[in-house]
């Protein structure tokens, strides 16, 4: 039996066994030394929970779902592990998939193993070893925008990764889907929502030729080079992603980029400090380095902030309707209310 060491909450110690997550590892992997594990979390966000497993002789990261109720198609380990399956041999900052598990007995919820990837994650500060670093705004910045550009230039048709969604439709199936998911999550009236809903949907522009899609590429779900900040070393968090409208992923990865004076929305983010691109200057790069007509990209970037909306919208339902327990979410009608407000500048072209 392996000897084990938790560095993580108790649910987790509670609801998973994790001797019987080293024997399946032992199986993927015998001739792993499995004699040692320790264990580390690194995330109890308001998505999904990412642990370290780390044996002697080799590191490997776990994903699974957050404890408690999960909404329906929420949380799909199994589409996730598929997809990195899929996109990995064309993408290697996608990282390798190794092993999905869907084994009550082993965990209370559904979860894969992967490639630890090394690097450098900016989420809401910088790291202390790179704050002398000349340019580390301007680097990340450019990190972003070319790694969306490398996504998108895969071709979809020669790596048969067309199948990992359906274009046809694609931006009037998302507007749908999402304001369908605001309306069944509502907590808190906001009269300005349904005007702009309605011209979300009358206002619908005609797609460029679909690419691969992350649909929630932002900084802190990449992973920078520590010998040049200006590459990325990989990318996560693969649930969403799909087949359709590279301007929407675009978009996504700009309503995330905060900006000096943005209200609270309760997002994470270093990009308001100074020596970063402003959102106008990542969709300048993006439109010279991918050639493609960005002249609709408020509308893009209305939809972007109210799907994020409707993301917090979901978290704070469940919390004031009790599934969920955590003071972090008690204030997130403040960032709903501000992403909306968003929404309402990029709509009357205010935001850029």
């Amino acid at each position: 039996m392996s000897h084990i060491r938790l560095q993580v909450s108790p649910l987790s110690n509670e609801k998973i066994q994790w001797d019987l997550i080293v024997k399946k590892i032992s199986e993927r992997f015998p001739e792993l030394n499995t004699t040692e594990l320790s264990v580390k979390q690194f995330t109890a966000g308001y998505s999904n929970l990412t642990y370290l497993l780390s044996f002697p002789d080799k590191e490997m990261v776990l994903r699974r779902p957050p404890f408690g109720y999960i909404p329906p198609k929420a949380h799909d380990m199994e589409r996730e592990f598929r997809i990195l399956t899929k996109i990995h041999p064309y993408f290697p900052l996608a990282p390798e998939p190794f092993l999905y598990v869907d084994d009550p007995v082993v965990t209370d919820k559904h979860f894969y193993i992967m490639e630890k990837k090394v690097g450098i994650v900016l989420d809401d500060e910088i790291p202390s070893d790179i704050q002398d670093e000349q340019n580390f705004g301007l680097k990340a910045s450019t990190a972003l925008i070319d790694t969306l550009v490398q996504l998108h230039h895969i071709d979809i048709n020669k790596s048969n990764l067309i199948e990992l969604g359906k274009p046809e439709g694609y931006l009037k199936r998302q507007i749908e889907g999402w304001m369908k998911r605001y309306q069944s999550s509502k907590v808190d009236e906001h009269p300005q929502v349904e005007p702009l809903m309605r011209w979300l949907s009358e206002q619908i522009p005609t797609s460029p030729a679909a690419t691969v899609v992350h649909n929630d590429m932002k900084l802190n779900n990449m992973m920078l080079s520590r010998d040049d900040l200006s590459k990325a070393v990989a990318v996560f968090d693969w649930e969403l992603c799909s087949i359709g409208d590279p301007l929407s992923d675009l978009a996504g990865s700009i309503a995330y980029w905060t900006e000096p004076g943005d209200k609270e929305t309760g997002l994470t983010s270093v990009t308001h400090l100074e020596g970063f691109l402003s959102r106008a200057e990542l969709i300048e790069q993006y439109a010279k380095k991918t050639g493609r007509d960005v002249s609709n990209i408020d509308y893009y970037l209305t939809f972007a902030f109210f799907k994020i909306a409707v993301i917090l919208q979901q978290i704070y339902y469940r919390f004031k309707n009790g599934e969920i327990e955590d003071d972090r979410f008690s204030h997130l009608n403040i960032g709903i209310e501000n992403l909306i407000n968003q929404a309402i500048k990029a709509k009357n072209h205010q935001l850029l």
